[in-house]
């Protein structure tokens, strides 16, 4: 993919952070998330891709616009044709709330380069790159601080592994404390933490347990850009969500996903800070302008951007 389509990608984020930044701290999360989905429908169409979303919203019957299958970006035959990740508003609750981490994200990556699966929920481990061929879901979670503990070549009491706080997590947070590692419990958004584990000075080593597949997916594609750890197995809630799975090409629905398996080749990963956390400060207004801060990496080069941007609220489009 041309670099150039970064900085296109940039803007896409950036429209859906600012579109729902108007209701940080009011309450009202699904206000919140429509205002980013349709501020990141509409800017698609000004990036020179024909884009089909692939990990989305939801179902079509679910979701009236970045949907499973649809179609975003110019109609011109002659541009390439890519597959698209998004979470418009990831941690919806954050944004409503007011509470820090609140990221508007994307993944691009070549046709057919991004696994293609049922909105549902996934078990899953992130780390850096030290985790590579270390830690995996098929290990216990004390015989992976022990592993990663090691190899850092640290106690396993400096380890610090972030969990959602989440009462199904309960028997995992037991263990991990049991074994000696620090557990740190947030109530949402576990992309931000998963990217954090490649970031030697954010002080998160793991990011463990189950939660969102589509944000699974996303963190994949940033690790792929960072060259970091990621494994996943999707939780099905139901049977049709596995049948569902079945449907979209999944011959073996229930193994273990490694991270070539949710996305490969050359991807380009996008993020705007909604409300400032650890990784990205959030949509600020000063004086007259909107100020921004991205994250836009390229897998190809391992190149990692920080983006400030600056808007005029005069001449804002969205």
């Amino acid at each position: 993919m041309d670099r150039r389509l970064v900085l296109e990608f940039v803007r896409v984020t950036e429209a859906a952070a600012i579109a729902c930044s108007h209701l940080i701290g009011r309450g009202d999360r699904e206000s919140a998330d429509a205002r980013a989905v349709a501020a990141m429908r509409a800017a698609f169409d000004r990036v020179p891709v024909r884009g089909t979303v692939v990990i989305g919203e939801g179902e079509r019957d679910e979701a009236p616009m970045l949907f499973i299958g649809e179609k975003v970006g110019p109609t011109n035959s002659e541009l390439p044709e890519v597959d698209i990740a998004v979470d418009p508003l990831e941690g919806t609750n954050l944004c409503a709330e007011g509470g820090p981490g609140a990221l508007a994200v994307l993944a691009v990556s070549s046709k057919g380069h991004l696994l293609n699966a049922p909105d549902t929920y996934m078990e899953k481990i992130a780390a850096g790159p030290e985790g590579i061929g270390v830690v995996s879901l098929r290990k216990s979670p004390t015989e992976n601080v022990r592993a990663l503990a090691e190899v850092k070549g640290r106690r396993i009491s400096d380890l610090t592994v972030v969990v959602l706080e989440r009462e199904r997590h309960a028997k995992l947070v037991d263990e991990l404390r049991s074994a000696g590692a620090r557990v740190h419990l947030i109530t949402d958004g576990d992309v931000a933490p998963a990217i954090s584990t490649c970031l030697p000075d954010s002080g998160i080593d793991m990011v463990y347990g189950t939660g969102g597949a589509p944000e699974g997916v996303l963190a994949a594609a940033a690790l792929h850009c960072l060259g970091g750890f990621f494994e996943g197995r999707l939780a099905f809630r139901n049977a049709e969500e596995r049948q569902r799975a079945i449907a979209m090409g999944m011959e073996d629905p229930d193994r273990l996903l490694a991270l070539s398996e949710l996305v490969r080749g050359e991807v380009i990963f996008c993020a705007t800070g909604v409300t400032s956390g650890p990784l990205l400060k959030g949509v600020r207004r000063i004086g007259d302008r909107l100020h921004l801060q991205s994250l836009a990496m390229r897998s190809s080069t391992g190149t990692v951007r920080w983006v400030d941007s600056s808007v005029h609220l005069e001449r804002l489009s969205m």
